[in-house]
């Protein structure tokens, strides 16, 4: 798969643009399922408009943050036809498509939303010219209208318009192509564009979810390879659970992912081509590994190994061959993370005497500890933005916290009994964690914003632990 994105620079038409095609797959190894039909190209049938200036927020401050609210009513459409995306055709499609904006804006923390089933529905008609008084009366100070037609070849043509009330006045639009199975796509599109044009941030709610399905006792728990949407739909199991699957990552370009697997007792690191569905062996051994990690050119990848009671992180390249110590400490090194550029890298060590985060070069040199507050530090993920590391906070209980490069400014974001693994949205807004329950052993995807004020548990149909937010989709 070679994801794709096509601009064209035609005003939004209602009945012409582009297709999105599915590339095809071939056979998948025995232990993977088949391989992901999802993840294709999207085309667009509309740039969005110049920027103009309008709202801006800082959403990394600690300040309160400001509700704005959004009005987002059902997607109009011109006839109400047949299509395999809803059992109710294009009209029941148009309220469903909102819903999902809805959801997607509701839990970020930015904005105060309200959602299709508490609004009047607008004609088709009105997608264009919106009855202002209508919305200004329900104190809306923005508004999302769209709309989706079904068009002659089954695929849908979904439009995303952005209003802003008070001014009366049109901000961006948007409009893709898709077919019905990729419905959820386009509404996730919509609500990229709106966030993007509202907060001036870099959208994330187009992308996917990589993760461990747990199921069974807990002296004998099956971890399986899954994938889903970011807010937790179009689950998909990859591998079958005959070998233990742990800890993935989505490859920079979202073509691959990184997984460590137990198959037959022996740790082995493979790369799962989602397009294709085949993987291959970058390296495997008899020592325990742990943690493998992409760089952020994809070209090499991260990973601890333990050697005679030792463990050090290694560097190995993408396709296989030689790995090069990079740590060589007595103790327990591991959780590499590479820094946004490449240059640098966190990892967790004991060599202190408890675990502790620490920064060194790519290259190995220049290790040196950078947590010092009370409790400990594991785990640690830099963030894309490049600001902030996440990471675990042991301190009686388990919890997730961010801090600077340098190791200032720590803030706790959760209080959970043992939350864990932090993974960052393609933005660096949101964190992504899996949450134990005590006593049943029970765990689950959480989500919560730089804040901690926006805290969400996942839905998934089985326990699921060591989630991994890939980039965002073209």
């Amino acid at each position: 798969m070679k994801p794709l994105i096509v601009f064209l620079a035609a005003v939004l038409a209602l009945s012409a643009g582009p297709a999105l095609a599915q590339d095809a797959s071939s056979a998948p190894p025995s232990d993977l399922s088949t391989p992901a039909p999802d993840g294709g190209k999207v085309e667009t049938v509309d740039q969005a408009k110049p920027d103009d200036g309008g709202l801006s927020f800082t959403v990394t401050d600690e300040s309160q943050w400001q509700d704005l609210g959004v009005a987002i009513p059902g997607f109009a459409t011109d006839y109400d036809v047949a299509t395999p995306a809803s059992t109710g055709g294009t009209a029941a499609l148009g309220k469903s498509l909102a819903q999902v904006i809805y959801h997607d804006l509701k839990f970020n923390g930015l904005f105060k939303p309200t959602g299709p089933a508490a609004l009047p529905q607008p004609a088709y008609g009105e997608i264009t010219a919106p009855t202002w008084a209508t919305w200004s009366s329900r104190g809306a100070q923005m508004l999302v209208e769209g709309y989706v037609r079904a068009r002659g070849d089954g695929k849908l043509i979904v439009g995303c318009y952005l209003y802003d009330v008070q001014l009366q006045k049109e901000l961006t639009r948007g409009g893709w192509i898709v077919p019905p199975a990729d419905w959820r796509r386009a509404a996730h599109k919509c609500s990229d564009l709106v966030y993007s044009r509202l907060s001036g941030e870099s959208p994330f709610f187009d992308s996917k979810i990589a993760y461990i399905a747990e199921t069974g006792p807990k002296d004998h728990r099956i971890k399986r390879l899954a994938i889903m949407d970011s807010d937790g739909a179009n689950h998909r199991f990859i591998t079958t659970g005959r070998a233990t699957a742990l800890t993935p990552r989505y490859s920079p370009d979202y073509s691959k992912l990184l997984y460590l697997s137990y198959l037959d007792g022996n740790p082995r690191i493979y790369i799962y081509d989602i397009g294709t569905g085949q993987q291959h062996l970058v390296t495997q051994s008899r020592n325990p590994t742990f943690a493998p990690r992409w760089s952020p050119d994809g070209k090499w990848i991260l990973y601890s190994m333990a050697v005679n009671g030792n463990t050090d992180i290694y560097r190995i390249s993408a396709s296989g061959g030689p790995s090069v110590r990079l740590t060589d400490n007595p103790g327990i090194d591991i959780g590499g993370s590479y820094s946004p550029d490449g240059s640098q890298i966190v990892f967790e060590s004991d060599r202190s005497g408890s675990q502790q985060c620490y920064v060194m070069d790519a290259n190995g040199m220049n290790q040196h500890r950078i947590s010092f507050f009370g409790g400990r530090c594991a785990t640690p993920e830099w963030s894309p933005r490049g600001d902030l590391i996440a990471f675990t906070h042991i301190g009686g209980d388990f919890d997730i916290a961010v801090m600077t490069p340098q190791g200032r400014d720590m803030r706790v974001l959760t209080n959970g009994w043992q939350d864990e693994g932090p993974t960052w949205s393609p933005n660096g807004r949101v964190i992504q964690f899996f949450r134990t329950a005590p006593n049943s052993g029970h765990t689950a995807l959480w989500q919560v914003d730089l804040t901690g004020r926006n805290l969400r548990r996942l839905p998934t149909p089985v326990d699921a632990s060591d989630p991994a937010w890939g980039p965002v989709l073209p």
